[in-house]
């Protein structure tokens, strides 16, 4: 997630100060530190994500401390024409957790990205547990839209590039200032999952922006959403997950609300325009084989202004399908239970479904692209990936696609 540059020294510098400190007592902390490690190649439900992460504790203390740092090389063309190979210092996150007292938690994610570029606060929540079945979460909360936004962290995915659908067509990690519930039932190997937030929106950036389409992500810029609402009326959030031990998860979630500011002072601006968000999220194992699969469908519908051209489009979808094959298991070096996979990714993302009202030809300003990956784990909390992209991306006029291949290697690990 973005933030802006001058919220940089209020995080950055006590941030700072916090792990000299750490680093000025680490030698006598040293044996005391306990890491809380997770598997994290298996979450137990995909709402449990911001808990099955590994930890740093020391001794008795109530604060755990972790993060997970990502950096690429690229090389990438488009059309025969390239800008040569590229580093990329990408994320360094920290997280921080507090049992604060019984039935109290506090969990924090912070993010800086490019280097410090950007700084951003994706999570920083307190959980009150009542019963599995009702907790309470309030504060800057990850929107339940899909799959990828809540279990976005770089070491577990197979690829260096976030889906299309997740980044470009959703704002990938939208978090917002809210409140709500979530809860868990079991019954035999079946889980039951749900989550339900009220929380600040979206903004008429959605369909002002630089992009010149319809183009969710373009909220991540407003630094005003953690403070206030630009429409005064809530955006809903709400999932619904069912899982099966044997077989895995299905997911059904929905995001909606009112984007625009149309009244001010009493005066109405304009009529109560909508943004809403259906998303279809999946993912299983199969025992047999070890083969991993993973994916998600998200459909958009936009009230757009009439007096808008039709290259903003009221309709848009997209989908990614990720496939993991292990095909190595086994001690090699000193790693107990390291892994090499064999992976490949499918994305689509359709920014304007339709056609043009004087010709009923169909709009462009599509995606497909097509990524097959290896990758080496030496464990499950760190992964080396190689990447190999190929895209076709049309123009709103559909014409002969522009091409872009990308050769991309980097890593990911938990600490």
């Amino acid at each position: 997630m973005k933030i802006f540059i001058y919220y940089k020294h209020k995080i950055l510098l006590p941030s700072l100060v916090f792990f000299v400190g750490l680093n000025l007592q680490a030698q006598k902390l040293d044996s005391l530190i306990t890491r809380i490690a997770v598997d994290t190649s298996s979450v137990q439900m995909n709402m449990d994500a911001v808990y099955n992460r590994p930890f740093l504790t020391t001794g008795k203390a109530s604060v755990a401390v972790g993060g997970y740092l990502e950096a690429n090389s690229l090389y990438t063309s488009e059309d025969g024409v390239s800008e040569g190979l590229s580093f990329q210092a990408r994320l360094l996150t920290i997280f921080m957790s507090a049992s604060i007292t019984k039935r109290i938690k506090f969990l924090s994610e912070i993010e800086y990205e490019d280097g410090t570029r950007e700084i951003a606060i994706e999570f920083a929540a307190i959980d009150v547990a009542f019963y599995p079945a009702l907790n309470f979460r309030g504060g800057i909360i990850l929107n339940p839209i899909g799959r990828f936004n809540q279990n976005h962290d770089g070491p577990i995915w197979e690829f260096v590039e976030r889906p299309n659908m997740a980044n470009q067509l959703l704002p990938a990690t939208w978090s917002n200032a809210g409140f709500g519930f979530y809860g868990k039932t079991y019954k035999g190997n079946w889980i039951l999952g749900y989550e339900a937030y009220v929380t600040n929106g979206f903004d008429n950036s959605i369909i002002d922006n630089e992009e010149g389409k319809t183009f969710l992500p373009a909220a991540k810029e407003n630094p005003d959403r953690f403070a206030s609402n630009n429409s005064g009326k809530p955006l809903i959030s709400g999932k619904i997950a069912i899982k099966n031990r044997k077989f895995g998860e299905i997911g059904l979630s929905y995001m909606g609300g009112v984007y625009n500011k149309f009244e001010d002072g009493g005066v109405t601006l304009d009529k109560q325009r909508r943004v809403d968000v259906f998303a279809l999220d999946f993912n299983t194992t199969i025992k047999k084989t070890g083969t991993y699969i993973v994916g998600e469908y998200a459909f958009i519908s936009v009230d757009v202004p009439e007096t808008f051209t039709q290259q903003f489009g009221n309709k848009q979808q997209g989908f990614f399908v990720d496939v993991v094959q292990p095909i190595i298991r086994r001690k090699i070096f000193d790693w107990e239970k390291a892994s090499l996979n064999l992976a490949a990714r499918l994305d689509y993302v359709d920014w304007n479904i339709g056609t043009f009202n004087e010709t009923n030809t169909n709009i462009g300003d599509d995606l497909w692209a097509i990524t097959p990956a290896i990758s080496f784990r030496p464990s499950a909390q760190t992964v080396f990936r190689l990447n190999y992209r190929y895209q076709w991306q049309k123009d709103l006029l559909g014409n002969p696609p522009a091409l872009r291949a990308s050769w991309l290697f980097g890593f990911s690990t938990y600490f």
